[in-house]
């Protein structure tokens, strides 16, 4: 495809097949489609077998022709999966067995009648739910970086094509200087995606005045994605590969860069494997290499594989790593703007950054800053985690409450439990408590209560969970992803963490909270890096809002929430013991024991813990059928 004339013979030919999945009355050479989630969640679920079960069952009832199967990326229900939609019906089959896939074949792509056993069960507003676009998971959402992802089959760059795919890239190549490319990016507000929210469009104009005269400039994509808990970048590049190269590629136009570089942790094999392919097409397609669409810009791409360091999320960090070093921040100034990869001008994006480029510059900056809040314009997307029904990918617009996130779209708290709080950002994060439920998300409000928006990992925690503990694991994470350069972070964040240690071990005192509090922030103030100036939000967030249970620990010796053990020992109810023996049967020290004498009233003699042998492992109050134990 070396001209738009041949782009748009490619799109027309591919827009039917790929509407019939959106719109479900487009033309297709197909009678159905059936999409099968090939990310990485539901691929560990066995979704590769339920494709191969499909192909045969599809041969065998003589169908190949008739039924389409599409591998897709992630569809965002994660915990659902794994998950298939059969096109035009749009009907929504979930947690799909191997087992299953014959009489789905036989009875719903044969006869045309749905299995409505193995269909995904929900009810709103008095309807039952046939569709996974019905559903409250998807209502409130608002997809535009997600857009492709769980509709076209990420491995075909003619699906991608037609989906309006490479179109941006063609526009801005014959239709756009680069001064036009970053006003519109800048008009449109989008903010980096990827942590701070810094303005794209001034991060790419800076990089093309600064240093005008360069002889070299790069175009960088940040797909480390460290925090725990976060799959956002990872979902986009497994469902929708081209739109990063194609953002990438208008970003080398828009700053005078002829090369890109993608930085994706090794950890991500489907992910690196479908950008080496996207990345084959594009170049074969002519979308990426010399005189792209005939014109005399040239730019390609390569992959830069990261063995998992969190600091190498950081731009010098990465940068650094990708030269062949020791992945450690540099100081700034200079900014990468100036002297980023190989001492040249250099941007930086996340891959959720990239992945808004197209569509801004297809439909507008107004259309982009026609959504979100004033300052926090588009949308964003989260990896819902935790103490939550609806695990899985979401993208809302700027603005949306963290209420509607839990409650409507996640599902709400399971087991009838209350909402404690919610962890944004990451290790560089703080906690979101009850008291700002209602907060409306987006980077301004989230700093303003001690939070950061972060790349978008939001895990959310209940009542059972103990807000120092919860301090201590990001801490223990920070310790162990330093990368040691800076006295502050290598040395302070360690201090903080063997102090919160002697906290949940009942050790701590109240000079402690003092010290953390000092401690943190020193090394806000002091580190060289944003990861170590944010290492310490966690703990200073889970102190403002929940000093309470950190005096709990240290003052009376409890974790309110029961989970830190040497602060915790188990009590059997003798009155509500029935005698059964199955604690002390899966008890794995034998702490437990049975009673000599049979209490009047009792037919069995009740058991006792012995605390000096327990270990705390809670065996035995998981296996209690009458609830006679529990935790003091």
């Amino acid at each position: 495809m070396k001209t738009l004339e041949e782009l748009k013979v490619v799109r027309e030919s591919m827009e039917g097949e790929v509407a019939l999945r959106t719109h479900g009355n487009a033309s297709s050479k197909y009678e159905r489609h059936v999409l099968v989630c090939g990310g990485t969640g539901c691929t560990s679920s066995g979704s590769p077998k339920i494709i191969t079960k499909l192909e045969e069952e599809l041969a065998a009832n003589g169908l190949t022709d008739k039924v389409q199967i599409v591998k897709t990326g992630c569809f965002g229900l994660c915990e659902r999966g794994p998950i298939m939609i059969v096109y035009p019906e749009g009907s929504f089959y979930s947690r799909v067995d191997v087992e299953e896939v014959p009489r789905i074949v036989k009875e719903h792509l044969v006869d045309g009648n749905p299995v409505k056993e193995f269909l995904y069960e929900e009810t709103v507003d008095g309807d039952d739910i046939k569709s996974l676009d019905d559903t409250a998971f998807y209502k409130k959402q608002h997809r535009v970086a997600l857009r492709n992802c769980g509709v076209i089959n990420p491995e075909n760059i003619d699906e991608y094509i037609g989906r309006q795919g490479y179109e941006a890239l063609g526009k801005v190549l014959t239709t756009m200087t680069p001064e036009d490319v970053i006003q519109t990016i800048l008009d449109s507000g989008l903010r980096g995606r990827g942590g701070g929210g810094f303005p794209t469009g001034m991060k790419w104009k800076l990089a093309r005045n600064i240093v005008p005269d360069a002889d070299m400039k790069y175009v960088c994509c940040n797909a480390d994605e460290g925090d725990p808990g976060a799959f956002m970048d990872r979902s986009v590049l497994e469902g929708d590969p081209h739109v990063v190269l194609e953002a990438m590629s208008i970003a080398g136009y828009a700053i005078g860069a002829k090369q890109g570089y993608i930085y994706v942790r090794a950890e991500y094999p489907i992910a690196v494997e479908r950008l080496n392919i996207a990345i084959k097409q594009a170049r074969e397609a002519g979308m990426l290499g010399k005189n792209i669409f005939g014109t005399d810009f040239s730019f390609d791409i390569d992959l830069r594989l990261g063995a998992g360091a969190f600091v190498c999320g950081e731009e010098t960090a990465l940068m650094t790593s990708i030269e062949g070093n020791r992945g450690e921040p540099r100081p700034r100034p200079p900014f990468p703007a100036e002297k980023g990869l190989f001492q040249k001008p250099t941007i930086l994006n996340n891959v959720e950054t990239y992945a808004n480029i197209p569509q801004i510059i297809l439909n507008g900056a107004e259309w982009f800053a026609s959504m979100g809040t004033e300052k926090s314009k588009g949308t964003k997307v989260f990896a819902l985690g935790g103490k939550i029904k609806n695990t899985g990918l979401v993208e809302i617009p700027m603005g949306t409450t963290l209420r509607e996130v839990i409650e409507e779209i996640g599902g709400g708290i399971p087991n009838g439990k209350k909402f404690k709080a919610a962890q944004t950002g990451g290790p560089s994060g703080g906690c979101i408590p009850a008291e700002h439920f209602d907060i409306p998300i987006d980077y301004d409000n989230l700093i303003s209560i001690g939070s950061m928006m972060g790349s978008g990992g939001l895990i959310v925690m209940d009542e059972d969970n103990c807000m120092v503990d919860i301090a201590k694991f990001f801490l223990e994470f920070t310790v162990d992803e330093s990368c040691g350069k800076c006295t502050p972070c290598r040395i302070g964040t360690k201090r903080m963490h063997e102090i919160l240690d002697r906290i949940t071990k009942g050790k701590g005192t109240l000079e402690d909270l003092d010290k953390l509090e000092e401690l943190a922030y020193h090394i806000k103030s002091n580190s060289l890096c944003g990861l170590g100036q944010t290492a310490p939000n966690p703990v200073l967030s889970t102190l403002r809002c929940f000093r309470d249970e950190y005096v709990a620990h240290v003052v009376d010796k409890k974790c309110p929430a029961g989970v830190c053990k040497d602060l915790l020992s188990f009590v059997i109810n003798t009155s509500k013991c029935v005698g059964c023996g199955l604690c002390a049967k899966n008890c794995p020290v034998n702490a437990i024991s049975q009673m000599s004498e049979v209490p009047e009233g009792k037919k069995r003699a009740p058991y006792v813990i012995d605390t000096s042998k327990c270990v705390k492992c809670g065996a035995c109050m998981d296996n209690c059928r009458p609830k006679a134990i529990s935790k003091v």
